[in-house]
């Protein structure tokens, strides 16, 4: 999970008020943190428990194909991490962590909310050579089988090995369809489509807000050199985990047994419940986050809402921008390929690769040759932050379907799970493991053996590519349905597990160590934008496992899963290679950091 909060950093403000780490505490800790920590557990349950249903809902119930699915969800992703670049700067200037954060919950909960408004799920159709059919969905034995209304006659569909498609009536083939001559589409309602988008662009507005600044709010609970700080985010930490586990457990089993509208309202009640811990404070939380001392703070802060919802059509059309981008031509070449990216390719694409080398060219100008070499290191790091973001990523987008598609939820015969729950995995092991890899960082560090940050950061890729290569190894094994046992991917997410805790918990404190002051906030906004152009390229990579649907089912599951498994191994191959070559760099890289550990 990319909720990395923020340790030390010395972009943060001076606090003027009696400092509260003196008073009363909760585990040896300010006591104020046990309501921030309640906080970021409630927003995090919102957010991870929509975020487990969103992939199939959209397969499910809108019946879209897998590119666009795969697509909007890495859109999304992308937008959730960006804004908080904005939210950080208007709180810090002008609203206060306070006020920004409760702003930003009850966004947020009205974008949950109005993801209840589904309507009628979409009706699935199929274009045979030109020609447009209906598509009929029945339950069967085995699960559910799509079949066309053909003249009066109901054709059941089967994908093939080859790409054709075959129409079965009576145990015959009474039709095979060339490859590509088969398309399959839904009729959707323009309206809820347009009411779903709109509940997303305000998630994503609303995170802008909350995401940035209720980490800050913990940082201001230590007076600069408290040792506890470090120990203090990790319980932070500990509740975005804890209310992900939780919300991926309850949020897809409401979505299964009761209906959509009940997992997105579960998220939204659990946001809800966020503000309300921020806005019934009281004096518990008093000098914490408060606005600037500036004249008109009180006035502009309602021209900064008003702005910030404003912004929500800007969002609903990138959304409707990307839905309607083309794959490119065959052939077209990287030129071509950026040329067909949508605008907020385009966006995040063209700010990030003006951005670090436009830092690096300030830096060799303005500093001296030891700060030169620390921000090259971070923009080293920060480029390969992004290789593991995308490949970590999966797990919203081409994991879940995988789980819904190919895998045999069954424990043991006794009792299964949804594909959504399958998320909680990685919120689980965290959980387990933190305790365990905080021991054994410090058990190493005492002994001068515990690894650099480039090094952590070489181990991090290197895992995610296992974590791959163990679910294709798994497989081997799959039963006569293609489906391949759950205890794989939990053993995949296990060491994707382990890969985030090499990586995640040190990326913001060493962007602020190795930062040059001036600059600091910058750098942040660099690190966020690099992991919002890793949610969106996950979406990317996510596309090329995609595979023919009708109505939200697969045709052919040994074709699915042949396809996942294609792509998974080249992007397993491709992170243990890379990870391979910062382990090469990390010597250059740790000279460069000049002590920074």
């Amino acid at each position: 999970m990319v909720d990395t909060p923020t340790a030390d950093s010395p972009a943060e403000p001076d606090i003027s008020h009696v400092n509260p780490a003196s008073e009363a505490t909760w585990f040896g800790h300010p006591r104020q943190l046990a309501r921030l920590f309640s906080t970021e557990m409630w927003e995090r349950f919102g957010f991870y428990g929509m975020r487990a249903l969103l992939t199939l809902y959209l397969t499910q119930h809108f019946m879209f194909g897998d590119r666009e699915a795969t697509g909007l969800y890495g859109g999304y992703t992308a937008l959730v991490y960006l804004t908080p670049l904005i939210g950080g700067y208007l709180a810090d200037q002008f609203l206060g962590f306070k006020r920004a954060v409760k702003f930003g919950a009850i966004i947020m909960s009205i974008g949950y909310f109005i993801l209840c408004f589904g309507g009628e799920t979409a009706k699935p159709n199929a274009t045979i050579d030109g020609q447009r059919y209906e598509v009929s969905i029945e339950k069967t034995a085995a699960g559910e089988q799509r079949f066309v209304m053909a003249d009066g006659h109901k054709q059941a569909i089967k994908g093939n090995d080859d790409g054709t498609v075959s129409l079965i009536e009576n145990g015959q083939v009474v039709r095979t369809i060339a490859k590509g001559g088969f398309q399959s589409d839904a009729d959707r309602s323009g309206l809820f489509v347009m009411i779903m988008l709109i509940g997303l662009s305000m998630v994503s507005v609303g995170n802008g807000f909350f995401k940035p600044n209720i980490s800050t709010m913990v940082g201001e609970l230590y007076a600069p050199g408290d040792p506890r700080r470090d120990s203090g985010f990790t319980i932070f930490y500990m509740g975005i985990n804890l209310g992900s586990l939780l919300s991926q457990a309850l949020c897809p089993f409401l979505a299964d047994t009761v209906g959509w509208w009940a997992g997105f309202g579960l998220a939204a009640f659990g946001m809800l419940i966020s503000w309300a811990l921020i806005q019934f404070a009281g004096p518990n939380l008093a000098g914490i986050g408060e606005p600037p001392a500036k004249p008109g703070v009180d006035r502009q802060q309602w021209w900064i809402y008003l702005g910030a919802i404003a912004f929500v059509p800007v969002f609903y059309l990138l959304y409707i921008n990307l839905m309607a981008s083309a794959p490119p031509a065959e052939g077209s070449g990287i030129l071509g390929y950026i040329a067909s990216l949508p605008l907020m390719g385009k966006l995040l694409f063209g700010t990030f690769i003006v951005a670090v080398p436009g830092i690096l060219i300030w830096s060799f100008v303005a500093g001296d040759r030891r700060e030169l070499q620390m921000m090259l290191a971070a923009m080293v790091l920060i480029v390969f932050n992004v290789v593991f973001w995308t490949l970590f990523e999966q797990a919203g987008s081409s994991l879940t379907l995988f789980a819904d598609r190919n895998t045999d939820l069954s424990f043991f015969g006794l009792f299964s799970i949804s594909a959504g729950q399958t998320q909680t995995f990685n919120a689980l092991f965290i959980v387990l493991l933190a305790p365990l890899m905080s021991i054994l960082w410090a058990a190493l560090a005492k002994r001068g053996l515990e690894p650099s940050i480039p090094i952590k950061f070489g181990i991090a890729l290197i895992s995610v590519g296992l974590g791959f290569l163990f679910l294709v190894w798994g497989a081997n094994w799959a039963d006569a349905g293609f489906k391949v046992s759950v205890w794989w991917l939990a053993g995949l997410y296990f060491i994707h597990s382990f890969a985030e805790l090499c990586i995640s918990p040190v990326g913001l404190s060493m962007i602020t160590k190795l930062s040059i002051a001036r600059i600091v906030g910058m750098m942040m906004g660099v690190w966020f934008l690099s992991i919002s152009v890793a949610q969106y390229v996950a979406g990317i990579v996510a596309q090329f496992a995609s595979v023919d649907t009708v109505g939200g089912q697969v045709t052919n599951l040994k074709v699915s899963l042949e396809t996942y498994l294609g792509v998974f191994t080249l992007i397993s191959e491709w992170a243990i290679g890379l990870g391979i070559l910062l382990l090469l760099l990390s010597w250059p890289l740790k000279k460069w950091m000049h002590g920074v550990k």
